[in-house]
């Protein structure tokens, strides 16, 4: 089901019209077909301002999806460049087979879509898929697709609120834009619509079973029943198998609903073993889906969160999708790297998809990571008018509908983040998941204590037991959060952030109050330790984010652990040292090692914070004896790994070398060494990957920074990196690159071009800090 945004009759003439072209900012596109053994397709996509009448006059050159029509930096973007309506056109041969699909992943803010001149429908709201059928107006050859997309700022259209014309009506920017993949499907005339694959009772070996729930969508019915099978798959193993037979008797929609049992010995998906199976539906006669599970059982209770039957505390942060450049147009690999970096490099178990649905490839690597999910539909302390209202239910449904496989979602976010009570309105949003799922527990995050206890509590008390309390708690955590709920699970939902403390944390800032940032989120995690009836915290927030909200500088929010480009900032230290010591060791300073303006005269003072998830840490001066440090205890009682302190401040000779030795179980098992000396600082190039696919979408992070002689990170370098490329590549960003401005440290993203495999180099080049070169290869 679909909704359509409101074009005046002359627009929707005009942008109907046959012989689109478009103004285009990238390389050629592959829409691609999902159908068993079906061909990718590989029309040209173009894009262009809608500037009035029935075409577009300029074609222009091609561009990738997924896009953003404007091209941004990374600060200071301006609304007024994308709140405008845009145009996308392609032309296409149609695949053989009997139905068509178009899966819109998700469209800024609202779409229309055209075929051959005809309206198919559209969807008014930017982050939630919509599917529409092409069959009925398909011709064997050169068929034109146009997308219609108004970037326009609409108040009627959740997250958006007041002051319609006012960018920052919201805490975060919305650039316009198919940022997310658009793909053609080929489907038979019956063919499998959806599955829910729902485990259930999975730590009763006897009882433990799939419930499965089919959508079958056909336009001719089959003269005789048709065999419906679904299988449990552990890699191409058939674990157990099920099948049924049923009539059906008209075109449309029909449901079938089996169930896999026998499922002893099954392994349990956990943060630490992401065990995951796949789900095979089949009707007889070829059609067939798949999808993947994973067998897990999460509650949510007065004395904290369960996983599996035992206690885990909740430990995250929160993350916002957008990208330097190209807004949240980012493909496949970039959203998933960003659950890398929440998993494997921050030790999150936990994230917080903040303030709306993210890409299923973020959640799907969710999926693989071990990484739990808070998913929750589009909204931002506003509650609309009767429209406003329906379009926010609409998203609930969808969000469910579209994410209910996932094992790492463990709670439904179906209360609008820091919204006022409406009883009436999250009594239906909760009905809605439960109907559609009945497997999660659903909640919203409140930002006023006081004002929402006592309707909250009322609220509460015709919902469900599992149902969780969550709290935006911006207490100063170094003088504790507010105490839990008593009678419902307690979860914290954000803490520190811009709020408390120096509210910005950029590397150009003074280096105490960068280093007050980990102190801040280490303090908010203890104080959540503390009490069992916290189920756990989720700081604010992962990444930096463009925003002109309160607390901006610039256009954006420095509140990230990371910065924008995804490269840890101090803050980060605190999370990294929180990791299982059994996968990697840390030490982290809370500080940069180096002296002079803009950074301490005389050291990094006498309470200087090491994060660690060592045993011991030692630490040694200028080649001198080592000294064993100790671990902050006193302000930070309930961490696992509590940071050690260290005396650093030096009124007469300031030594140039430090040495860092972290020892597990008695054995060395981490040596980090600093460098005050600046005379061999170097710039340092690193790419994410290695292959990238030749498709002119896919793309990898290229780290830049300053960095001393052992590669810790430098903020005071200055100017610019020139970057120069050979090989089938588009270097996204800025070039030359401005690292001064960044405080020594930040990145570019490299897409291959569409059909153009080869290797690729990138040489980077400063005029102080020398060259680096990266090497990597497009198939």
């Amino acid at each position: 089901m679909t909704e359509s945004p409101k074009w005046s009759r002359r627009r929707l003439l005009a942008a109907g019209g046959i012989g689109l072209l478009g103004l285009a900012t990238a390389g050629p596109a592959l829409l691609q077909s999902f159908s068993g053994a079906a061909e990718p397709l590989g029309p040209q996509w173009f894009c262009g301002p809608y500037q009035g009448g029935p075409v577009l006059d300029t074609q222009g050159t091609p561009i990738t999806l997924p896009h953003c029509p404007v091209t941004l930096s990374w600060r200071d973007w301006r609304p007024a460049a994308w709140e405008r309506t845009w145009v996308y056109r392609c032309r296409f041969d149609a695949p053989p087979a009997e139905r068509l699909f178009l899966d819109i992943g998700a469209v800024l803010t609202s779409s229309a879509v055209f075929l051959n001149g005809q309206r198919l429908g559209g969807r008014i709201g930017g982050y939630l898929p919509y599917t529409l059928e092409l069959s009925r107006l398909l011709g064997p050859q050169d068929n034109e697709l146009v997308v219609v997309v108004d970037g326009q700022w609409q108040q009627n259209v959740p997250p958006n609120r007041p002051h319609a014309r006012n960018p920052s009506a919201i805490d975060f920017y919305q650039p316009a834009g198919m940022y997310r993949p658009t793909r053609l499907r080929a489907e038979p005339a019956l063919y499998v619509r959806d599955v829910f694959a729902r485990p259930m009772d999975v730590l009763d070996e006897g009882r433990r079973r799939v419930e499965v729930t089919t959508g079958l969508n056909t336009t001719r019915p089959p003269a005789e029943p048709v065999t419906v099978s679904a299988e449990l798959l552990d890699g191409e193993r058939v674990l157990a198998a099920v099948s049924t037979r049923t009539r059906l008797t008209a075109p449309g929609e029909h449901q079938v609903r089996l169930t896999l049992s026998g499922l002893a010995g099954i392994r349990l998906w956990d943060v630490e073993e992401p065990q995951l199976y796949r789900v095979r539906v089949r009707v007889h006669g070829g059609a067939e889906r798949t999808v993947r599970i994973g067998f897990r059982d999460a509650r949510f209770r007065e004395d904290g969160f369960y996983l599996n039957g035992r206690r885990l505390q909740l430990f995250g942060l929160n993350r916002h999708q957008w990208y330097p450049y190209t807004g949240g147009a980012m493909p496949d690999r970039v959203q998933r790297k960003d659950a890398e970096i929440l998993r494997g490099e921050l030790g999150c178990n936990m994230v917080r998809c903040s303030h709306y649905p993210q890409s299923e490839a973020f959640l799907d690597a969710c999926d693989e990571l071990g990484l739990l999910v808070w998913e929750e539909a589009p909204g931002w302390d506003y509650l609309g008018d009767v429209v406003w209202r329906a379009r926010s239910r609409r998203d609930v449904r969808d969000m469910v509908l579209r994410d209910r496989n996932h094992p790492s979602i463990i709670i439904w976010g179906t209360r609008l983040n820091e919204t006022g009570e409406d009883a009436k309105l999250y009594t239906v949003t909760d009905e809605i998941a439960q109907r559609l799922d009945g497997t999660r527990p659903t909640s919203g995050a409140v930002r006023y204590m006081r004002r929402e206890a006592k309707r909250a509590r009322a609220y509460a008390s015709a919902r469900r037991s599992q149902d969780v309390f969550a709290y935006n708690d911006y207490s100063d955590p170094r003088t504790g959060l507010q105490p839990p709920r008593a009678d419902l699970p307690y979860l914290v939902t954000e803490a520190v952030g811009a709020m408390i403390g120096p509210g910005h944390y950029r590397r150009t800032d003074a280096a105490h109050l960068q280093s007050t940032q980990a102190l801040l989120h280490a303090a908010a995690h203890d104080a959540a330790a503390s009490d069992p009836e916290y189920c756990g915290l989720l700081g604010w927030c992962a990444f930096d984010y463009p925003s002109s909200w309160k607390h901006s500088i610039d256009g954006m929010k420095w509140a990230g652990v990371c910065d924008f480009f995804r490269i840890p900032k101090l803050g980060a230290a605190f999370y990294r040292a929180q990791r299982d010591p059994a996968r990697e060791a840390i030490a982290e300073p809370g500080f940069y090692w180096d002296f002079g303006k803009p950074l301490p005269e005389h050291g990094p003072g006498r309470n200087a914070l090491i994060y660690s998830n060592c045993d011991t840490l030692t630490m040694a001066l200028d080649h001198g004896p080592p000294r064993e440090l100790r671990q902050d205890h006193e302000r930070f009682p309930h961490l696992r790994f509590p940071p050690f302190r260290a005396d650093l401040e030096f009124r007469g000779h300031r030594p140039v070398e430090l040495r860092l030795d972290g020892y597990l179980g008695g054995r060395l098992a981490i040596t980090r060494r600093f460098s005050a000396d600046r005379s061999a600082d170097r710039l340092e190039a690193v790419c994410d990957d290695s292959e990238l696919r030749a498709d002119g979408a896919d793309a990898s992070r290229l780290v830049l920074r300053a960095v001393d002689r052992f590669g810790a990170q430098r903020t005071h370098a200055s100017g610019d990196v020139l970057l120069e490329s050979t090989g089938p590549v588009r270097i996204v960003g800025d070039n030359p690159f401005p690292i001064g401005r960044t405080g020594g440290a930040g990145a570019v993203w490299l897409r291959t071009m569409a059909g153009e495999p080869g290797p690729i180099t990138v040489r980077a080049r400063h005029h102080l800090l020398g060259s680096a070169t990266v090497r990597l290869r497009a198939r």
